[in-house]
Parts: C-alpha cells; sequence; structure tokens
C-alpha cells in the first residue's frame, strides 16, 4: 500500500491529508489560535466541586471552565497534589522525582470532595477538546508522549505494547527500559520502538525527561493558571505518531514548516527524513493531489461508492446513523449475494469515513438486510478488518437481528465537519433568477458600453453553451448582426462551467472586462 502524508499550510491553519493509494483516509486541520489540544499541561484552580457528578470544574486561565470527573483523577492524584504544591511554594528537592515520595493510591471509587477543595491549584492535563458547548475535559493522570514510548511520572512500572508479539523481544525491551529509567517515572513501550537500539531509546528518554524538567521549572516561576506546557504541533504529532517504514512521502508546501518537520525527523526518524520534500509548484497542494474533489466527495450528505450504492450519513445529538443504500443500478447476480457485495463494499467506504470525519461516540449502521447468517459473519469480520488501521479505541458488535451494526469510537475532539454545498452562481442563494427573456437585450445594452469605453480593442464574449448557442442561431445570428452593427468581428467562446444566464467580457490579453 502507497502511502503519502501532505501537509498544506494556509495563513490560518494547517492542513494534514494522509492518502492511502491516493484515496484520502484522514484529514485533520489545525488552527493557529487554538487554546486546547489533547496532551497539553495546564495549572488549573478547582472553581467549582459538583458532589452530584462527582466532578469539579477548574479555571485554566481560559475562556471556558474545563471539566474533572472522579474516574479521571488517576490513582497517583495525590502525588501529583503534592508535587503541584511543592513546585509552587518552590520546596522541590533533588533532580527530577529522586527524592521525591510517591503519596498512597487514591481510591477507586470515592468522592471529589474528599480529594479536593474550592481554589486548590492541581497540574491537569487536556484529555478530550471542547465540544459544542462543553469546555475541555482534563484527566490527573499526566503523560509525555514520545515516538518510542509514554513517559508517566509518579510510577514506577515499565508495560509493553501488546502490538509487540516477539517474546524475547518483549522481555528485552522491558529489562532495558528498567535499568535505565529515572527514578519514580514510568513508561509506556510503543510499538514503534520494537528492534529499537538502546541509544535511541535512552535519547528519547532524555528529552521526555527534559520536558518534565520544563514543567517542573515553570510551575516554580509562575503560579497562575494557565497552560505550562504545550503538546507538539499536530504536524509534528502526527509524524511522530504515524511515521514508519510504509510511508513512500512526505509533502509539505510551507518552507518554514518543512524546516521545522525535516529537523525533527533527523532527531527522530533519520531514514524517514529523505521522503520529506518541499512542495514548490504554484498549483496549490491540495489541487494536485486531488485532494480537494475527494474533499467534495467525501463530506457530502449522501458519498456514493464506484458501483452506485451509497451511504447516507445523519447526525444527532447522542450518535450518528448511517443508512447503506444500494442505488439505482442492479447486478446480475442473486439477491443475497448482492446484498453482501454491496455491504462489504459499504463497510470499506464506512470505516474510510469514521475516520476521515473523526466521528466518535455511537455509530449506528444500517445495512442491507441478509438471511444468510454466515454471510453476517462475513460482514462481521471483515468490518473488523476494515477497521483494524483506525487509530482510535474503537469496539464493533456483531449485526442484531435487526441487520444492525453498533460501533463505539473514541472521542476526543470535534468531528470535522465540511460544508460541500456552494451558493448557486445565478441566484446567490436567493433561489430566484432574472427571465432568461431579458438576457439578450441586457448582452446588447453591456455589449454596446464595452465598445464604446474599449472602440479598438479586440472582443471576446464567453458565455455558457446555453447563451452561446442562442447568439449563434439562424444563418444571420447575434454575432453576424453586430459585426454589421460595430464593424467589428466579436468572438464568442464557451465555457461549459458557467452558470445558466452567466457571461462575460475579455479583452485581447484575456483580462475580464468589468461592468459595473
Amino acid at each position: 500500500m502507497e502511502k503519502e502524508l501532505v501537509v498544506n499550510s494556509t495563513p490560518t491553519n494547517v492542513e494534514i491529508a494522509l492518502l492511502e493509494d491516493r484515496k484520502l483516509v484522514e484529514l485533520h486541520t489545525e488552527k493557529n489560535d487554538v487554546h486546547f489540544s489533547v496532551g497539553d499541561i495546564f495549572l488549573g484552580s478547582i472553581k467549582m466541586l459538583r458532589p452530584g457528578l462527582n466532578a469539579a470544574f477548574l479555571d485554566v486561565g481560559e475562556r471556558k471552565d474545563a471539566f474533572l470527573h472522579y474516574t479521571d483523577l488517576g490513582p497517583q492524584v495525590n502525588s501529583v497534589l503534592n508535587f503541584t504544591n511543592l513546585a509552587l511554594a518552590k520546596k522541590l528537592q533533588g533532580r527530577l522525582l529522586d527524592e521525591f515520595e510517591i503519596a498512597p493510591e487514591n481510591q477507586k471509587n470515592g468522592k471529589i470532595d474528599r480529594v479536593f477543595e474550592k481554589k486548590q491549584p492541581i497540574l491537569v492535563q487536556i484529555l478530550k477538546e471542547p465540544i459544542s458547548t462543553k469546555g475541555p475535559r482534563l484527566t490527573c493522570e499526566i503523560t509525555l508522549a514520545g515516538r518510542f514510548m509514554v513517559m508517566a511520572p509518579f510510577k514506577n512500572g515499565v508495560s509493553v505494547s501488546k502490538k509487540i508479539t516477539d517474546p524475547d523481544e518483549r522481555k528485552r525491551l522491558k529489562v532495558l527500559i528498567e535499568s535505565i529509567k529515572p527514578k519514580n517515572f514510568g513508561f509506556i513501550i510503543r510499538t514503534a520502538a520494537e528492534g529499537k537500539r538502546v541509544a535511541d531509546l535512552h535519547d528519547e528518554i532524555s528529552g521526555l525527561v527534559k520536558r518534565w524538567e520544563k514543567i517542573a521549572l515553570r510551575l516554580k516561576e509562575n503560579n497562575k493558571t494557565g497552560k505550562v506546557l504545550s503538546e507538539v504541533d499536530k504536524t509534528k504529532g502526527f509524524l511522530r505518531d504515524m511515521i514508519n517504514d510504509s510511508f513512500n512521502r512526505i509533502v509539505i508546501n510551507d518552507p518554514e514548516l518543512y524546516s521545522n518537520a525535516k529537523s525533527y525527523l533527523e532527531n527522530v526518524a533519520p531514514e524517514s527524513s529523505k521522503k520529506l520534500s518541499l512542495y514548490k509548484n504554484k498549483k496549490p497542494l491540495f489541487e494536485t493531489f486531488g485532494i480537494n474533489k475527494q474533499i467534495k466527495a467525501a463530506f457530502s450528505k449522501t458519498p456514493t461508492m464506484p458501483s452506485g450504492a451509497y451511504l447516507v450519513i445523519e447526525h444527532t445529538e447522542a450518535m450518528h446513523v448511517v443508512d447503506v443504500n444500494s442505488g439505482p443500478k442492479t447486478q446480475n447476480t442473486d439477491q443475497e449475494t448482492s446484498a453482501l457485495n454491496v455491504n462489504l463494499e459499504a463497510g470499506r467506504e464506512i470505516a474510510r469515513q469514521l475516520r476521515l470525519r473523526d466521528l466518535g461516540g455511537l455509530i449506528i449502521i444500517d445495512f442491507i438486510d441478509m438471511r444468510n447468517k454466515e454471510n453476517k459473519n462475513i460482514l462481521y469480520t471483515r468490518m473488523k478488518e476494515f477497521m483494524k488501521d483506525d487509530r482510535a479505541q474503537h469496539t464493533i458488535l456483531p449485526l442484531s437481528k435487526f441487520g444492525l451494526i453498533q460501533i463505539t469510537r473514541q472521542r476526543v475532539k470535534p468531528e470535522l465537519v465540511i460544508n460541500t454545498l456552494e451558493q448557486c452562481p445565478s441566484c446567490n442563494g436567493t433561489g430566484k433568477v432574472e427571465p432568461s427573456l431579458l438576457i439578450p437585450d441586457e448582452i446588447e445594452r453591456n455589449l454596446r458600453f464595452v465598445m464604446e469605453a474599449y472602440p479598438n480593442m479586440k472582443i471576446t464574449l464567453r458565455s455558457n453553451p446555453f447563451i452561446f448557442a442562442f447568439l449563434k442561431k439562424g444563418i444571420i445570428n447575434k454575432q453576424l448582426s453586430w459585426f454589421f452593427q460595430y464593424k467589428k468581428w466579436i468572438t464568442l467562446d464557451v465555457d461549459q462551467n458557467y452558470s445558466l444566464n452567466e457571461y462575460h467580457f475579455f479583452n485581447k490579453f484575456n483580462d475580464e472586462i468589468r461592468l459595473d
């Protein structure tokens, strides 16, 4: 499979597109003025305690208050509280957490008002970005992510990703990290660490430790609520989490972003930095890769598949609903086989749509009814295969007796919504256009103005095929009558993209002549 990462930088945001075999499967947008990103670390202050919800609302120095539920406190919340208080009071001793005393673990089922007091400061991390009217959701389980591992302060354990299946490699990594990790820091070893050298892993631990030292330093220097440490920008974060040997190339159109990405890759993945290229063509980057066209097709309410089958995607406050339709085209197979083929094609497209739109929460899919139990099992198995590349945590349930598949998918940020509808150029959104009967008179008036303003200029009238056909109609057509009237040949041209009553005048340099 050919994988390409296309990064398009604009003055207001950065768009990141992931293509698999030239097909758009993920689209991420990072605005330049974003306040909250998953992974950002804040110093918060307890603003309100809500025992009924078993949660607290925190002031994190932004307009929106953040939400912290008891289940997101984590076992080490008492250690986080002690660390925050010692850092703010400038009483932290020793390097890192060498001399820090880990507090007893928090109860799994307890009450929020027994852990916190009003106005109490606490170090927190963004767990979910603001969604709709809700503020960001927080956690007290602080983690710092790298390419090969995730560091968790106030812990001492080392765990290895289940995707690393070789028992000898799992043992090697665990023993290695346990021997070089700093005291009172736990580590989760990621899949990308498989087969990596000691030096690579040691360098990443050193980098993560420096980020933790930066947090401690900022708490000592400033005791105001607000952001303490930003997660790496979305481009670097995407490179960190996604880059592996399966990528064919990475294309970036901004020189500064390209330079930063190249520097980052040369440090963490030198072999991947060779796949990075700077786009210098004048044609827009997303146009060159056909991404804009794919966005228009994929983000419509009814995305269509090659066979003619299509999906209808609806959104409610509680869930997303997807309906599968076979479309008007009939297949030369029996009904059961036809239903299975359409359902399998739809399943692949639905898996792509979930990643592309970043749909989260509960998703209900109404597939075409099938009677054969074996076919239902095939669809369920293939649906799991289609979603295996989805990095968001998800659960898929087998088909119900009503032919429905239920999926729950991790939701950490708002879904990506792109309005693909365009305003009608003929009516400007009013639903009404000027009478076609009056168009010839309007053209005559405007042509008279153009001829008076530019008597010696070569003139071209470019129009919709409908107007073009009218002007060329008959033996003594409009073009010929204008020649007799103005003693000058008016060139007629046609543009298929023009709307029904659209036309424009152009000079010999192909510049439009403004009529207003």
